[in-house]
């Protein structure tokens, strides 16, 4: 069995690090690049910066803040939000990033997910995937969740997985900040519809919500923010729980004991 991975989310908007509740009533949570040193200090195995605002803002992602990550943080760095073209990636990976998050972007122009996979290999590309439920379905959203699609979530994995996506992060928009766990459901759909590692994302607020996370067939990777932001648990609270739990993780660094 593969390892699983922890995973602290950074929301960036402005050069600062945010968090709300369904994507909505932000509020600032630090400094974004001593927030990723922080926590590789104490053995989280990747970081994601998610500059939530930049496709809906038409900006850039921040790329001296990306510089400056990449020279105090040890750990895969991976960087979403406003790439809009191979160009954008390229520029991102040279300034430290190890893999870019696609969302917006990729939903109004399919083939940037090949594009940059075949210029830089499927396992730089992850596919973002905001959705929420319809009542019958999953919907995917763009723009930050701000607009709807109209597409269905199994469908637009399929798809991406096709095009080149080497991972899928998926955050349930109804389960964002809730602390009522990650969308197993949600999940179950992508596993379902694909065969690429998924990293969850979306409510966690107990530490059985990582074990739960970790049972869906295919999850790699366990996403959270605020709960780490906030001071709910550390990355050695989740490792720990998820080894008594008989998951398996990558080891504690001493620095994170």
């Amino acid at each position: 069995m593969q390892n699983v991975r922890v995973i602290p989310c950074l929301d960036i908007d402005e050069g600062r690090v945010v968090k709300g509740t369904n994507f909505l009533s932000l509020r600032d949570a630090g400094d974004p690049v001593e927030l990723a040193k922080f926590y590789d200090e104490q053995g989280a195995d990747e970081v994601v910066f998610l500059d939530i605002t930049a496709s809906s803002g038409n900006r850039s992602t921040v790329l001296a803040l990306i510089e400056r990550a990449a020279n105090e943080v040890f750990i895969p760095l991976t960087v979403g939000g406003g790439i809009r073209s191979v160009a954008d990636a390229r520029t991102l990976l040279r300034a430290g990033a190890d893999k870019v998050s696609l969302n917006t972007a990729a939903l109004g122009n399919p083939r940037l997910i090949s594009d940059i996979a075949q210029e830089f290999g499927v396992q730089c590309v992850v596919l973002a995937i905001d959705c929420k439920w319809t009542g019958s379905s999953y919907e995917v959203y763009s723009h930050g969740g701000r607009r709807a699609t109209g597409i269905e979530l199994g469908s637009w994995a399929t798809i991406g997985e096709r095009l080149g996506a080497g991972e899928i992060l998926l955050t349930s928009m109804d389960r964002d900040g809730t602390k009522a766990g990650y969308d197993g459901l949600a999940l179950e759909v992508v596993s379902d519809a694909t065969t690429v590692p998924i990293i969850a994302s979306g409510g966690v607020g107990e530490l059985d919500h990582f074990v739960l996370g970790a049972m869906v067939e295919g999850v790699t990777g366990l996403l959270a923010a605020s709960v780490f932001h906030f001071g709910t648990f550390t990355i050695a609270d989740v490792k720990r729980y998820l080894e008594f739990s008989d998951v398996q993780v990558r080891p504690i660094s001493l620095a994170g004991n």
